[in-house]
């Protein structure tokens, strides 16, 4: 693990830039680019991006990223988005992204409204407010002429939320070893630095059976009696505190009808913790129950047609860096630099679990202005003072990989 920066470097580092004229000139024309940023939030806004179908968002992402020079700009055969801005080939290389996918099916009214300066559609927060970051951040680079020691790939996930499982940043990393740090931008305030990582397994679980009348084929194992005893079993499984380790049972289905025994009932189930010990602990105690549900309701009418299909459809794995971790302490001398007192929040599932995992330097910055009623239908933002968290940004990457003939990368590469 990387050890911590000598604090006085780091203080340095800040000074310069902020001495710099380039770098002033870039924090003041975010501030005076606010209105643009939120155009481009409400039209992607306005874009459906549900999970798995993300590609209309994703190609109008490409052309934002086009117009504003970067080069190589590509979509990914997994859907991701990402062009880069070179430096001068002597320092780190960093990602930087917010995701492109909502939590929202096809045929969500997407339409934003505004009521008195807040914003209100289904997914103007998480993440399209991101996104509309990234793209700020870039024009900002631009509008000065900023030149960077570090190469700086800036882009769009897909696969954040829910099933997507990370599939987006888990696909980009495979194909990029050569990543030295990376940013991501979502969930709310502007001085938040979410630097460990909740991991998670999801199940689908099935229970299958022969089935019968409810009166004439009693005795009959039932799919849907196997399905609540594993329910009751998990109901009752005990895990720790801290690290804070929990289990829920979300979607529930099964049976045809009321005087039928089910032939078929299922469950999908998330698993979480910010530990790998505990999280696998909890794992294997799940599969256990479960199994043992299905041999419970066969023992019970001496038969052995109940069976059980364990499906896990999610992945995410805990990670952990020090606070101390040179990336986490350039975050927060970068909020220190926009006159802010920065955060450090608490584990988190994002787009940084996974190479925080592969032991690359990853954390999860948050966005300006205030968020609320994510992943619902009444899901608004207000975007004012939101420029905040685009110079948080801006600052926290200039210090990553450094600008030429003022700064040296605080990241190594």
């Amino acid at each position: 693990m990387a050890t911590g920066l000598n604090v006085k470097e780091v203080k340095a580092v800040y000074e310069a830039l902020l001495k710099n004229k380039s770098v002033k000139k870039a924090l003041e024309f975010i501030h005076a680019d606010h209105d643009n940023t939120v155009v481009e939030q409400v039209a992607m806004t306005e874009i459906p991006a549900p999970p798995f179908k993300e590609q209309r968002r994703a190609e109008d992402f490409k052309r934002r990223l086009q117009k504003l020079g970067l080069e190589d700009v590509q979509m990914d055969a997994e859907g991701n988005v990402y062009g880069i801005r070179r430096g001068n080939g002597q320092g780190p290389r960093v990602f930087v992204s917010a995701h492109l996918d909502t939590v929202f099916p096809e045929g969500t009214d997407i339409k934003v409204r505004e009521e008195d300066g807040v914003l209100y559609a289904p997914g103007i927060g998480d993440d399209t407010r991101g996104l509309a970051e990234v793209l700020a951040v870039v024009r900002a680079m631009n509008e000065v002429n900023i030149k960077t020691v570090g190469d700086i790939i800036f882009g769009g996930t897909v696969g954040e939320e829910g099933a997507g499982d990370l599939r987006g940043v888990k696909a980009f990393f495979a194909d990029h070893p050569d990543i030295d740090g990376f940013l991501s931008l979502d969930g709310p305030g502007y001085n938040q630095i979410t630097y460990l990582g909740t991991g998670s397994f999801r199940y689908a679980v099935t229970f299958k059976g022969p089935g019968g009348h409810s009166f004439g084929d009693f005795g009959t194992p039932s799919a849907t009696h196997a399905l609540g005893r594993a329910i009751a079993a998990i109901a009752d499984i005990e895990t720790p505190e801290q690290p804070k380790t929990t289990f829920s049972v979300g979607e529930v289905k099964g049976g045809t009808s009321v005087n039928a025994i089910a032939q078929e009932a299922s469950m999908t189930v998330d698993l979480r913790s910010n530990d790998a010990v505990e999280l696998a602990k909890l794992d294997s105690q799940f599969l256990t129950l479960v199994k043992k549900a299905a041999e419970e309701e066969n023992a019970k009418w001496n038969d052995g047609r109940i069976t059980v299909e364990i499906d896990r459809f999610g992945n995410r794995p805990p990670a952990s860096q020090s606070a101390e971790a040179p990336i986490v302490q350039v975050a927060c001398a970068a909020v220190e630099a926009i006159g802010a007192k920065p955060q450090l929040g608490q584990p988190s599932s994002t787009d940084a679990n996974h190479p925080m995992s592969l032991g690359i330097p990853a954390i999860t910055v948050g966005l300006g202005g205030t968020f609320g009623n994510a992943h619902t239908l009444e899901e608004w933002h207000n975007p004012a003072n939101g420029h905040l968290a685009i110079q948080k940004s801006l600052m926290t990457i200039l210090g990553l990989v450094g600008v030429e003939n003022t700064s040296s990368a605080l990241l190594r590469k």
